[in-house]
């Protein structure tokens, strides 16, 4: 199926103006989810209980309000409400250029991709081509969905990303940990050094990782439509949490252990063979399930939808 935009805009630096489209560039993990049921096997409904005389509170007679002290509230209206949003805004503005590793990974938030709408594919290539030359992104402001948001626009592989980033409120600083700094020895630092380089890789496969425990829980899922009892497995038990562990014996075991097993082997190995629960999981012929954008939309209910009274 081809992908869908979802929506038509322009990105904009200085006086050219691209028209892009927006595309998702990620979708959901598709976690297993389990619904809340009765005992006998039905479905629940959430419902909104008044604190004060404990009845059920139709959607309808539900109003937003923010509490500026402990339990007092000032209540907005729809029209208010509506009023405090962000106006959209069609275009992304590009403010500034900045080398492409300047943003650290622990800003970015949801990406999309861009790619060029009629008309746009010279620009959009040129734009494209400047910032892999010149080794920068951009930094753009975009307003969508009511927000306003500070994004970065990075030359990707084929065409360009979108990433949100957050604003720096809403990182915490790793200084609030407190971390103890301790000296390591040359010797220990060495060994650390070959220990990396001994599992180093010069690119980052993700099809070298599959959701192993997805597939453990299908399977046991299948098993229970099946009949059969699932049984929980033997907890491993960890080791003593006052034993003294001598840091170079365990890095130069490291080495051994890691040098072994990769004997023989090429570097960048696919994942190993799927175990037979993994194989049972891949099959999943002979049991029917609801479509997934049915079976997802019943389980979000329970957490969007409010029943009436």
């Amino acid at each position: 199926m081809a992908a869908r935009s979802i929506a038509s805009l322009s990105l904009s630096f200085g006086l050219v103006s691209i028209p892009v489209k927006l595309y998702s560039a990620t979708e959901s993990s598709a976690t297993v989810r389990f619904n809340m049921l009765a005992k006998d096997g039905s479905r629940l409904k959430q419902q909104y209980v008044s604190e004060k005389d404990q009845h059920v509170v139709d959607r309808a007679e539900m109003v937003k309000g923010y509490e500026f002290e402990n339990d007092r509230f000032v209540i907005f209206s729809p029209d208010e409400l509506k009023a405090l949003q962000e106006s959209p805004s069609q275009t992304i503005d590009i403010v500034a250029f900045i080398p492409d590793k300047a943003v650290d990974p622990i800003f970015y938030d949801k990406a999309y991709f861009l790619a060029p709408d009629k008309r746009g594919g010279k620009p959009y290539n040129l734009l494209m081509e400047a910032m892999r030359s010149s080794g920068r992104c951009a930094l753009a402001k975009w307003a969508w969905k009511g927000k306003q948001y500070v994004v970065q626009v990075r030359p990707a592989e084929d065409g360009l990303v979108l990433q949100q980033l957050l604003y720096a409120e809403e990182v915490r600083s790793i200084k609030e940990l407190g971390i103890e700094k301790v000296t390591v020895s040359d010797a220990e630092l060495k060994l650390a050094m070959q220990l990396i380089d001994q599992i180093s890789q010069d690119t980052y496969d993700p099809t070298m990782f599959e959701d192993e425990e997805k597939k453990r829980i299908l399977a046991a899922i299948d098993e229970k439509i099946a009949g059969k009892e699932v049984v929980a497995m033997e907890p491993v038990e960890p080791q003593a949490g006052g034993q003294v562990i001598d840091l170079m014996e365990a890095l130069r075991a490291s080495l051994g252990t890691r040098g072994a097993a990769a004997k023989g082997k090429p570097a960048g190995k696919a994942a190993p063979e799927p175990t037979p629960a993994v194989e049972a999981a891949k099959e999943r012929k002979g049991v029917k399930r609801a479509p997934k954008v049915a079976e997802e939309a019943a389980v979000a209910a329970p957490a969007r939808v409010r029943a009436k009274k």
